[in-house]
């Protein structure tokens, strides 16, 4: 058996969270998600395929099976973009016990 820390994220203290909802999502090959945000942190995992990922003024990222990302809440997520093999990932979204997660599409800053 090997173990080993694969995402280690510190959480706003103030977060409540009651409760964790896990999405299992696909995106068919080259769907563009567009920018957007979150009224939460996600954290996700990649199961299948690839897709190309980038949090506003950072570099974007390749991510392929195996790989974990983190969309930290109120952050504009430019890219989530599936690759011409789609993606397939499980999203963890860490929420209030009467609270939906959700995802809100904003225009890109300059």
């Amino acid at each position: 058996m090997s173990r080993a820390i694969v995402l280690d994220v510190p959480l706003d203290p103030s977060l409540d969270t009651g409760r964790m909802q896990v999405r299992r999502i696909t995106m068919a090959p080259g769907v563009v998600a567009g920018a957007h945000v979150h009224n939460g942190p996600v954290f996700g995992n990649i199961v299948e395929g690839s897709v190309v990922y980038q949090i506003e003024g950072q570099p974007e990222t390749l991510l392929r099976v195996g790989d974990t990302f983190y969309e930290p809440a109120d952050t504009v997520i430019s890219r989530f973009d599936a690759t011409d093999e789609g993606v397939v990932f499980y999203g963890y979204f860490p929420v209030r016990a009467d609270q939906e997660p959700t995802l809100t599409p904003v225009e890109p800053q300059a």
